[in-house]
């Protein structure tokens, strides 16, 4: 397992949102990006999550309603990688694949475009 502090960790994952090409960046609405040491109980194997309702199923009802959340569990990332640059490359993965989400892109997908 790869150790990387909580501050370097956030700073992969920072940098990995400034990949996002600004034109799809301006168009994330109502989502916040968390980071959590460990995915939950009944899914301990995933290294993201998102919880919302995407951009492609918001109606009119849409409005007044918490954020999405996007989260990124640090160890089970840190865990999978064996050097910082393996590191790099999985945090940007799973922030890619967790922000597709929120625009409504399924797993078939992402797995076709090489974003599983």
């Amino acid at each position: 397992m790869l150790e990387l502090t909580e501050a370097e960790f956030e700073r992969l994952v920072s940098e990995a949102i400034d990949e996002i090409p600004p034109e799809l960046a301006q168009m994330m609405d109502n989502v916040v990006i968390l980071i959590e040491d460990e995915a939950p109980d009944d899914v301990p194997d995933v290294l993201g999550l998102y919880e919302g309702t995407p951009l492609t199923e918001r109606g009119e009802w849409y409005s007044g309603v918490l954020p999405d959340t996007i989260r990124l569990f640090r160890l089970p990332i840190l865990r999978i990688c064996d050097t910082p640059d393996d590191a790099v490359e999985e945090v940007l993965i799973t922030v890619v694949h967790e922000v597709a989400h929120h625009f409504g892109i399924d797993d078939e997908r992402l797995h076709e475009l090489g974003w599983s």
